[in-house]
């Protein structure tokens, strides 16, 4: 699931990755262009009613391109994503 809030009067927004506590299972990070492909930047963290996430803050009007990296090098897209390409799953945060 990907939750984008609206942007603030600074221009930024604030975009939350989320997924099953258990599946897949063991640690998963949100990787993509806006951390530098960096799997440690943004490990979904386990939060309440069985979900885990990562939010990351990004200026309005970004296409960002992500993926999902899950232990044992496990890479996987995210189904509620707009559009997917070379790079795996794409959306667009509005401006």
């Amino acid at each position: 699931m990907i939750k984008v809030a609206k942007p603030t009067r600074s221009g930024a927004v604030r975009v939350t990755f989320a997924l099953p506590a258990t599946e897949p299972a063991g640690a998963v990070s949100v990787v993509g262009d806006f951390n530098g492909w960096d799997p440690y930047a943004h490990p979904l963290r386990q939060r309440g009613k069985g979900v885990r996430s990562a939010v990351v803050t990004i200026p309005a009007g970004t296409t960002l391109h992500f993926r999902y990296l899950a232990e044992g090098g496990l890479w996987f897209d995210d189904e509620a994503a707009e559009m997917r390409d070379a790079q795996g799953a794409m959306i667009t945060v509005p401006g």
